[in-house]
């Protein structure tokens, strides 16, 4: 063995002019071909500001292991989501370190990853983090049966006849309403609402993620009592079914106090019927099942018989479980369109 071999690997932040070479990287060393970095839309969106949003970790020059991360904001102390990590094959152990690096060679104040595969939480668990599986709530919107729903298929005990049998939709109630913004203009004007959660996001962030994201649009929604600005929600309604007929609405973010929830109830509710949408579903860690329930949605645990689809453009008719890390889970809240996620299934070519 060389004594470049035996010597400790390199950390470092990744230089603008190391692009290529990343790419290269990461499609070299990974299963597929990531669509999320060899489109160069999602390339830029994600990764490239003011240097190249990734940490390395080199031995005598070559590279062992590489990481993506997106930022929730814009400080000299960022909330920060890791993104795509790859590393050789064999050096596993590097890019373990290079994750645990990640938060000091970014000066990040949080570090969270949303969508990570189950079997590798306990190598985040590992490093003193806390990684777990993020809770799914609904709302179904009345149908005359269980057997009307196109794409959910509600829980039916045990000899009851979906036919006949009505699953219980939670009561919802609320003062508040919601007005759409719809121009990054009103955002700013409007500012941020006061909210306890991590990752602090900014309105750099909001309006990159929900104003300029290619290829999906989403609808941004205020709410305000008594002038006072309370809360954003941010919701996008998806068209499924062999032509499209089938309309879903999906809530991707929410920034604001939990007690807001329950107060836009039936708002939501009034969000769902409008859609025409056959229900609402949110993936969120961190806001209790209750507060949830509160605001009308059932959560739908593991094994217990009810299907709310996520892959809905082709719809694939079952549950998808989604896991997450966070190296500081103290009024950590996640939501489906945090990180990488919730984007438009594209092949890695155009």
């Amino acid at each position: 063995m060389s004594d470049t071999e035996k010597s400790a690997p390199v950390f470092r932040c990744a230089e603008l002019s190391e692009r290529g070479r990343i790419l290269d990287f990461i499609n070299q060393n990974f299963d597929w071909k990531l669509p999320l970095v060899n489109r160069p839309e999602w390339f830029t969106h994600y990764y490239c500001g003011e240097q190249l949003q990734f940490v390395v970790a080199e031995r005598g020059g070559r590279l062992l292991a590489v990481c993506g991360y997106i930022l929730a904001n814009h400080s000299d102390t960022p909330d920060i989501w890791a993104s795509v990590w790859v590393a050789v094959k064999g050096e596993n152990g590097v890019g373990l370190e290079l994750m645990n690096a990640l938060p000091a060679l970014t000066h990040a104040r949080l570090v969270a990853c949303n969508n990570i595969r189950a079997n590798t939480c306990v190598l985040y668990r590992f490093l003193g983090w806390e990684a777990a599986r993020i809770p799914h709530y609904y709302r179904l919107a009345p149908r005359p049966c269980a057997a009307a729903y196109r794409l959910a298929k509600p829980a039916v005990p045990a000899g009851a006849d979906p036919n006949v049998f009505c699953p219980v939709i939670l009561p919802v109630s609320g003062d508040l309403v919601l007005d759409r913004v719809s121009t990054v203009t009103r955002l700013e004007g409007l500012g941020l609402p006061p909210t306890p959660h991590t990752p602090h996001k900014d309105l750099w962030y909001l309006t990159r993620r929900y104003f300029d994201f290619p290829h999906l649009a989403y609808d941004v929604w205020s709410i305000h009592e008594k002038g006072r600005l309370l809360a954003y929600l941010v919701t996008r309604t998806v068209q499924s079914g062999a032509h499209g007929e089938i309309a879903v609405l999906r809530l991707v973010d929410f920034i604001g106090e939990d007690a807001i929830l329950p107060r836009i109830g039936a708002a939501l509710d009034g969000l769902l019927q409008t859609a025409g949408a056959e229900y609402a579903e949110c993936y969120c860690a961190g806001i209790p099942a209750a507060v949830f329930a509160a605001a009308g949605f059932s959560e739908r645990k593991e094994g217990d018989g009810t299907i709310i689809p996520n892959y809905l453009t082709p719809p694939l008719l079952e549950n998808t479980e989604y896991y997450y890390f966070t190296s500081a889970p103290a009024q950590f809240v996640l939501f489906k369109a945090d990180g990488d996620q919730d984007r438009p299934n594209l092949p890695a070519e155009k």
